[in-house]
């Protein structure tokens, strides 16, 4: 590493790392309250994708140092190491020194991010209240089916906007066909319990993307 990269380097914060993946991870599970195995082995993916996430960010920039060294002097930016030039959408738009693209990127992600975490507290609050003895129909279940994992998606997805790494992006499919499988599996045991009214609603009910926001038609 070059002397000006190297007084430049913005990594090895690794309490930074530790702290971030346990709120995250935290929040979470407060959240989503996973039960069984299947649920603890899809969250265990998603602590996985926030360790991978800020271990890079904060940690160790393993893609920028694999991009950097197979590209050499053609990589866009000259001090990849630096924190202002490790989001990889900027740098390979051209954009990765204007302050104003840097802001508009934190703003969307951010928005994502927060907004998923908002969407999963607005399901866990109706779930929680239910206590599993009705069929939770009103509120944000009445545009989606799964509130929780469009959360996640979303929160995972501002993310990958915020901070791209090979890690992650190779993690991402995997984890979202993780909770696309346990949504199948839980909307079975829903089923079993509430019959017809649950056939009923999720004929009209989208799963994860609503179709618009006046209620379920």
């Amino acid at each position: 590493m070059h002397g000006e990269e190297l007084g430049n380097y913005a990594y090895g914060m690794w309490p930074v790392v530790i702290f971030n993946v346990i709120l995250f991870s935290f929040f979470v599970i407060s959240f989503v309250k996973p039960k069984g195995k299947v649920e603890w082995a899809s969250m265990g993916a998603f602590v996985a994708f926030m360790v991978a996430l800020f271990t890079e960010m904060y940690g160790f920039p393993l893609t920028i140092y694999f991009l950097s060294t197979w590209m050499g002097k053609s990589y866009p930016v000259l001090t990849p190491f630096s924190h202002a030039h490790g989001h990889l959408w900027l740098v390979w738009l051209g954009l990765a020194d204007s302050d104003l693209a840097m802001t508009v990127l934190h703003i969307v992600s951010n928005v994502m991010i927060f907004g998923g975490l908002y969407i999963i507290h607005q399901g866990w609050v109706l779930i929680y209240a239910a206590g599993g003895k009705r069929l939770v129909t009103d509120g944000i279940y009445a545009h989606i089916r799964h509130p929780q994992y469009s959360g996640m998606f979303l929160i995972t997805l501002g993310f990958l906007l915020q901070w791209p790494s090979i890690l992650t992006l190779a993690m991402w499919p995997i984890l979202m066909l993780a909770y696309y499988r346990l949504a199948m599996k839980e909307e079975k045991d829903v089923e079993k319990q509430f019959g017809k009214a649950y056939g009923d609603y999720k004929a009209k009910v989208p799963a994860f993307i609503p179709k618009k926001w006046g209620g379920a038609k």
